[in-house]
């Protein structure tokens, strides 16, 4: 890559288009991509150079804040042409994210039936498949034969997104099945559509979020499924390029709010620092205030510290054990929810399966911790006397402390997909600092209860 860099530079410098334009066009799409990464300046001068259709692939793929870039700088020719080449669903996700008057701009470009099918697009959610769909596909009557169908496909396929399924309707335009072409070109001219459904169709709902339709292209490894209204009139395909764009924007979202912050919308070192620190600065706030509580609860019990101090040792070991095993569920169970493993219905079989978890794991870190105490008091005198109510104690509240943060870190997401709200918000520094809180009490609690009139 870095030789092929090196020619382009040298052909931009002399001013070489045509050579310029030659190579561009012979490049995969990918390599185009990775120059406009690694040559920001000459986006545009990519863009302009390239044919059509590859200038349009090349810009599909890049993100919106590159394409905005790119698009400022772009001939007024080039723009209309862009503009009628994307397929109509890049077409509304770029849309969607320009201002409102420059979209008013851009609609004037396209021929009639185009721009509008693209304020219908825009009509629907943000999040919803409406705006993943495409209008392109390739749609026949129940009533065809094989021949009539493969006449219909040599004509109009060519303007389709995908032509591997084939689409019946009635005479209202209501979907009946989908059908993928290898089953039309295996049986006789003279077989009628009707006669190769199955009856097993797939179908999204317009306005179905996003991330369901993420679920349904996993669950049924399909390349492209129909988008249907309330009254099941075919409205659109959505194909498994557009959803997996989406599921990235998906993860890498989640990941984010995971690791205790807003999402960014921008690429991270196009961030501005300003409003990087501000999509940061909100969770650590709250997290702050939260860890303030730990001051009070170890305040609550000053008394009891005072008196035994050697219990003030095992705080760090207690509340990292509870946050760490928090975080663990926290995220095993976002995770088993964003691949549709498991839903809110199923919140009883995961709180059985982390109460069983996490007295195994507490019980093993309470070993290890009352074992460490024990052999620390086989060559020295640190825990005193009272070192086995001392582990005992630490042993203990590592079973609990653990158990509660298996079961705080499985149930949060739950709760809040329950409520409407995002799983991945209960990231986990979010789990952690409700677990050290809380696992002082428990902590505390258990040393009152096993040395009271003894140590305290």
């Amino acid at each position: 890559m870095e030789q092929l860099t090196e020619e382009i530079e040298m052909l931009l410098e002399g001013g070489n288009d045509r050579k310029l334009k030659k190579l561009l066009n012979e490049l995969n799409i990918s390599e185009v991509e990775q120059l406009v990464d690694e040559m920001p300046e000459y986006g545009a001068k990519f863009i302009e150079t390239l044919s059509i259709n590859r200038a349009v692939n090349v810009f599909r793929i890049l993100d919106f804040p590159t394409q905005e870039r790119i698009f400022k700088k772009l001939s007024g020719a080039k723009i209309s042409e862009l503009i009628n080449e994307l397929p109509p669903d890049d077409r509304t996700s770029f849309f969607s994210e320009l201002h409102g008057d420059v979209v008013k701009q851009l609609i004037i470009l396209l021929p009639h039936d185009e721009r509008k099918e693209a304020l219908s697009l825009l009509g629907y959610k943000e999040d919803s498949v409406g705006r993943l769909m495409t209008p392109d596909y390739v749609a026949v009557n129940k009533d065809w034969d094989v021949a009539r169908v493969l006449s219909h496909i040599r004509r109009y396929g060519k303007n389709s997104e995908t032509i591997d399924v084939i689409y019946i309707l009635d005479e209202n335009g209501v979907l009946l099945d989908d059908i993928r072409i290898r089953e039309i070109l295996l049986v006789k001219q003279e077989t009628k559509m009707s006669d190769l459904m199955d009856n097993r169709l797939i179908a999204l709902h317009v306005n179905d979020p996003q991330e369901e339709a993420i679920n349904v292209f996993r669950m049924n490894n399909r390349t492209a499924l129909p988008v249907i209204d309330e009254t099941g009139i075919l409205l659109g395909i959505v194909t498994i390029d557009d959803i997996l764009w989406i599921a990235h924007e998906e993860y890498s979202e989640d990941i984010q709010k995971i690791g205790g912050t807003e999402a960014l919308d921008e690429p991270y070192l196009d961030m501005p620092l300003l409003r990087l620190v501000k999509k940061r600065v909100g969770w650590l706030i709250i997290l702050f205030i939260g860890e303030m509580l730990t001051a009070t609860a170890m305040g609550f019990f000053e008394n009891q510290i005072a008196k035994a101090v050697v219990l003030a040792l095992f705080v760090p070991l207690i509340i990292s054990s509870g946050g760490n095993s928090g975080s663990q569920a926290s995220t095993l169970i976002i995770q088993a929810m964003a691949l549709g493993e498991i839903t809110v219905e199923d919140w009883w079989r995961v709180m059985r399966r982390e109460i069983l978890s996490g007295l195994l794991l507490g019980v093993t870190l309470g070993i290890i911790g009352f074992m460490r105490i024990f052999a620390w008091t086989l060559f020295t005198n640190i825990y005193g006397p009272h070192w086995f109510l001392v582990g005992l104690t630490v042993g203990l509240a590592l079973i609990g402390v653990v158990l509660w943060g298996s079961l705080a870190g499985s149930m949060l997401p739950l709760l809040l997909k329950k409520l409407g709200a995002d799983p991945a918000t209960s990231s986990a520094p979010f789990v952690a600092t409700l677990v050290d809180v809380t696992g002082l009490v428990i902590y505390f609690s258990i040393a009152v209860l096993l040395m009271k009139g003894i140590l305290l």
